[in-house]
């Protein structure tokens, strides 16, 4: 794919829509043409279902289903997360099968990574993994699960081995979220939504089968996951598509895919663009601000930061001159950007910032980008976590003293 460029790629992506998208379709069918084109997730490789893309070739794909008015892939975990883990990761059965339910958008996934007592300290976990047979046994508890009331499936860490360094000793596993001894507990944010959710494992099973990337090597796996992550937040997500939720749960696949048009996805929350910049510029003239000179400044401000975010994100797709923290240094970018445009965006609006609800200035966007502001520093790992990474394996800085690495999590004093 090093001779393709983008108009050929959107030329392309162009003529398949021409031929194959019918409002008509259940979002099914639409989905399995999608997920047969290799559109649903280009960058996958051919092998399982993807085109090989390159990042810089995946905006052209999402712009032509956009600007077509088209329902995108099933987007979420499954797509941006779980499928190039598993890509990576797991074995050739997983693959074809765990792969293209997701492609097919037959099956919603959520993340089972963080704990109550091991939020920032991933590696610090304590739900446990016990082999019965064939299968292993799972007790214990997960929160802030993004989707959990939706999944089908959730990728899931436990712990294997007590007697190994609280790094080891892990494992990755594919749970089925539909059994006994799974409970989902929706959290209500300030927002007054429920992206998160807690979870509650009480001897749950998973087929040694479902295992990926091998026994006591979740730590690794975990990893691939987490770059993936902080690279999708930190890129704001995909394109303005009309949007349906996959899997079994929310019931979407045999609705008529032309129903989703109109719903289509708006900027979310936590994503600050070009657009989020223009659209102040436009508030600041209206209220007859854009010619104060701090407001000016803040607006200059704010699109210098969405630029050296977009900046990096073109680098990190051109892999060029990378030093392996692109993903973690756009997160802490965006959550900074997003914090600005909090700022401004409540001082263009002044009294007006503290309404709420369709009817409030901007429709309410401003607001819930205010409340909503405090998360993405907190979720896909902390402010602070990606600034240790940074340091550490970006430039090369010492690693936090103590024998944690050695010492087996069993004998590690607990929160320690």
């Amino acid at each position: 794919m090093s001779n393709t460029t983008v108009e050929q790629v959107q030329a392309g992506v162009e003529a398949w829509i021409g031929a194959n998208w019918d409002p008509a379709l259940s979002v099914r069918e639409w989905w399995a043409r999608l997920a047969a084109s290799g559109y649903s997730a280009p960058m996958l490789p051919v092998e399982v279902g993807g085109l090989g893309y390159s990042r810089d070739l995946l905006a052209p794909v999402n712009s032509a289903l956009t600007k077509a008015g088209c329902v995108g892939p099933p987007l979420g975990m499954g797509i941006s997360l779980v499928s190039p883990t598993i890509a990576v990761h797991g074995t050739e059965t997983q693959k074809q099968t765990l792969i293209r339910e997701i492609l097919l958008g037959e099956a919603a996934w959520c993340q089972l990574f963080s704990e109550p007592n091991s939020g920032s300290d991933l590696a610090g976990m304590q739900c446990r993994a016990e082999l019965d047979g064939d299968e292993y046994v799972i007790t214990g508890q997960k929160v802030w699960t993004t989707g959990g009331q939706w999944a089908d499936r959730g990728m899931l860490l436990a712990r294997t081995n007590f007697d190994l360094p609280k790094h080891q000793g892990i494992t990755f596993f594919a749970l089925d979220m539909h059994q006994p001894g799974v409970e989902v507990r929706p959290l209500r944010e300030m927002t007054g939504r429920a992206m998160f959710n807690e979870v509650f494992i009480t001897e749950a099973r998973v087929h040694r089968d479902m295992v990926i990337g091998g026994l006591n090597n979740g730590w690794a796996v975990a990893n691939t996951t987490l770059t993936f992550e902080r690279a999708s937040i930190g890129s704001g997500g995909g394109g303005n598509f009309g949007v349906a939720i996959p899997g079994t749960v929310a019931n979407n696949l045999d609705r008529a895919v032309g129903d989703f048009v109109a719903e289509r996805s708006s900027q979310a929350a936590g994503s600050v663009g070009a657009g989020t910049v223009k659209q102040y510029i436009g508030i600041a003239r209206e209220r007859g601000l854009s010619n104060d000179p701090t407001v000016r400044q803040d607006l200059a401000e704010l699109h210098i930061l969405t630029e050296v975010n977009r900046l990096n994100m073109l680098r990190t797709r051109a892999a060029q001159n990378l030093t392996g923290v692109e993903g973690n240094l756009a997160k802490m970018l965006m959550t900074h950007t997003l914090r600005r445009a909090r700022d401004v965006g409540s001082a263009l609006l002044g009294a007006g910032a503290m309404l709420w609800g369709p009817d409030a200035p901007t429709g309410g966007a401003v607001q819930e980008m205010t409340v909503y502001s405090p998360a993405p520093s907190i979720y896909g790992g902390t402010d602070q976590v990606q600034r240790n990474i940074v340091g550490e394996r970006g430039l090369g800085l010492p690693k936090e003293p103590g024998d944690f690495r050695a010492t087996p999590f069993k004998d590690l004093p607990k929160n320690g």
